[in-house]
């Protein structure tokens, strides 16, 4: 997976741009702005039948250009016991076994403004909302949505679910333990066992 094109990565930084200057609570002495991160692209297949989203990559994900670049995020282990998409593998194989699993995966958010890696340190005036509508056109069998932390579902629900066809109100969404070393109060084991409980009877068998 590469990262967005760079066509794509100028028209998001003019949609921040048009956000900040649009929100009234965003003054014009307020200091500098915070670096602009930008999403990847969704992983997935046309056949896709499970979403795993998250809110926006993290520092160390977007200059690996890898989701879940963070050595001690546990997304990565988890996905091994759930699919073989062992940390272990290189990184293109550990995407290949997601999209053999019928996963796909992908961020509420394309950009934002924020200084280091944590949710609430994104400028939420500068957030910007990727394009659910074409991704569930283009994947009709997805019927399940599991969020990886709190921001992600609560972003979905109150930013993306109200411009989607009333069609979509019938998916079903859960929210797992965000599997980021700052959610230190879950141990390993607890992420695992959630996410297992989540996902395992839906994801598509190997072999």
């Amino acid at each position: 997976m590469s990262g967005r094109p760079e066509a794509e990565r100028r028209a998001v930084r003019r949609r921040v741009s048009r956000a900040r200057s649009a929100d009234r609570n965003v003054v014009a002495d307020a200091g500098p702005s915070a670096p602009l991160a930008c999403g990847f692209p969704p992983v997935s297949s046309p056949d896709a039948r499970v979403l795993v989203l998250g809110s926006l990559p993290g520092e160390k994900s977007i200059e690996m250009q890898q989701y879940y670049a963070q050595a001690r995020n546990a997304f990565w282990p988890i996905m091994g016991e759930l699919c073989g998409a062992w940390p272990s593998l290189p990184y293109p194989e550990r995407l290949e076994r997601l999209r053999a699993a019928g996963i796909a995966l992908w961020d509420v958010l394309a950009a934002g403004e924020r200084r280091g890696s944590l949710d609430s340190a994104i400028v939420p005036s500068t957030m910007v909302i990727n394009d659910f509508a074409s991704f569930f056109a283009s994947h009709p069998r997805i019927r399940f949505v599991s969020f990886n932390g709190t921001m992600a579902a609560q972003l979905f629900t109150k930013r993306v679910l109200p411009t989607l066809p009333a069609k979509y109100a019938a998916l079903e969404m859960t929210r797992l333990p965000s599997t980021s070393p700052a959610n230190a109060s879950y141990s390993f084991e607890r992420k695992l066992a959630a996410w297992t409980a989540a996902l395992r009877g839906r994801l598509r068998p190997s072999g």
